[in-house]
């Protein structure tokens, strides 16, 4: 099962307090406010082990220990900065490669320099630069793959032009 994360629409209903039934998008920090519990950090568990951590949450209040939760959408924003044919901000409802991101903006322009992407993360109170070369991707030479997280910036350079 897909973990949650940032942009989730989710649906938590408990069928013997209907007076606790919610649906949420999951914010920036990756939580989401409860009645009578408050803050509840959700992203990166599935959709089972949230339904297990509101039973222990909800404990006190429910006669009855059922909940059920699910993800009833799920968005992302990412960036895609550079020598693309559809640059700035992108949406994506599916979990996506640094490829696919660029690809989703139009493709590379005929002047980008696939060697030298760069994907800027936000890690808590800081940025962390990645650095990929998606030529030997393209081209098979490399294996591997990096996905985009929410809010990734990807910057896709020009090729230096010497005339």
């Amino acid at each position: 099962a897909a973990a949650i994360i940032e942009g989730d629409e989710l649906s938590i209903s408990f069928p013997a307090a209907g007076d606790l039934n919610t649906s949420q998008k999951v914010r920036r920090d990756g939580r989401i406010t409860l009645p009578l519990v408050g803050e509840v950090v959700v992203a990166g568990l599935t959709p089972k082990e949230l339904e297990t951590a509101l039973l222990a949450l909800y404990d006190k209040q429910l006669v009855t220990k059922e909940v059920s939760v699910s993800i009833t959408s799920s968005s992302y924003t990412f960036y895609v900065n550079g020598a693309v044919l559809r640059a700035g901000k992108q949406i994506s409802d599916r979990s996506l490669t640094a490829l696919e991101a660029i690809m989703e903006a139009g493709g590379p322009s005929p002047s980008a320099n696939l060697k030298k992407v760069t994907v800027l993360r936000r890690e808590g109170e800081d940025f962390e630069l990645h650095k990929l070369n998606l030529k030997d991707v393209l081209s098979g030479k490399k294996k591997g793959v990096f996905q985009i997280q929410p809010a990734d910036i990807i910057n896709v350079p020009d090729k230096f032009v010497i005339f």
